[in-house]
């Protein structure tokens, strides 16, 4: 799936005054705070993005700490839970999770495998939507979006270690001629973990190995960094120990291919994405590895462009 230009700049600024339910949008005296009662409100957006880092309270709910869209059809509930193909799954809706039901600005879902939650929903815009589920005391904050305007780079650049799990293994495919010989040229696999905190195995296997047969040299942690003034850019390093760590400028081509660029010899390398792992609704990845993802707030670190 190709990248789609920024078309919508989204933000999500909130006065958290959690008197009750909702919380008032301190940006737009149209939306008081008040309760939905109409559905169609839910339903008149293909998707909505799940902004988990503006998320408040314990956060409990397994199948929305999965998520990164919700999408109301109907009485059906959808969600993505990858970021790879997420324009594609479902038609954009992804898997079908449960089902729905709203009424009196309550919205009771009925999940597949975890069952039976209510939430108060209070709209926050025009396309902004608070979740409050009084059992755990958490409060979820959806922005809606139609399918054609979709902001995939902002989603990709803000969850992009998501990105790298989605796949079992990533392959280099290309390697640029500028650039000044270095070590990580030997390096053609790369693999980021899921359930394991920032960690990567690297292999030196030849190229076009079986993935069965990948060879994994190294075990190190990975970090990603915001670049200042950058929402299209990201800095990539990977540990191989204590002494070694190389240092990537990091591109989305596109939800399958990554380009990293190597600060220190100017060597541009591709990755490919391969054996995507498709999470599920109770987000294992697969029968021969049973650790489950789930998503965190990102807090990362924000760098200079110069001083790296």
């Amino acid at each position: 799936m190709p990248m789609r230009l920024l078309k919508i700049t989204f933000s999500l600024t909130i006065s958290l005054l959690l008197f009750s339910s909702c919380i008032i949008n301190e940006y737009s005296n149209d939306y008081p705070e008040e309760q939905l009662d109409d559905p169609s409100f839910v339903e008149a957006y293909d998707v909505w993005y799940l902004d988990y880092h503006a998320t408040q309270g314990s956060d409990e709910i397994p199948y929305l700490q999965l998520a990164f869209t919700l999408s109301f059809d109907r009485g059906k509930l959808y969600a993505n839970n990858n970021i790879s193909g997420i324009g594609f799954q479902g038609n954009g809706y992804g898997i079908q999770i449960g089902n729905y039901d709203l009424n009196r600005g309550l919205l009771v879902a009925n999940h597949d495998l975890d069952g039976q939650d209510t939430f108060e929903v209070c709209q926050l815009s025009k396309n902004e939507i608070e979740l409050y589920n009084a059992t755990t005391d958490t409060s979820y904050f959806l922005i809606g979006y139609d399918v054609d305007e979709f902001d995939y780079d902002k989603l990709f650049y803000e969850n992009i270690e998501y990105l790298l799990q989605d796949f079992e293994i990533w392959r280099k495919y290309d390697t640029s001629i500028a650039g000044t010989r270095n070590e990580f040229d030997y390096e053609n696999f790369l693999s980021f973990i899921a359930g394991k905190n920032n960690t990567f195995y690297s292999s030196k296997s030849k190229a076009g190995t079986d993935i069965d047969l990948v060879y994994w040299n190294y075990e190190g942690n990975y970090e990603v960094f915001d670049i200042d003034g950058y929402d299209d850019l990201k800095v990539l390093t990977l540990g191989y120990d204590s002494i070694n760590t190389e240092t990537f400028e990091l591109t989305v081509v596109n939800d399958t291919i990554v380009e990293l660029f190597h600060i220190n010899s100017g060597t541009t390398y591709k990755f490919e994405g391969d054996y995507f792992i498709q999470y599920l609704k109770d987000g294992k990845i697969s029968e021969k590895n049973k650790t489950t993802r789930k998503r965190t707030k990102i807090k990362r670190q924000k760098i200079n462009k110069i001083s790296y």
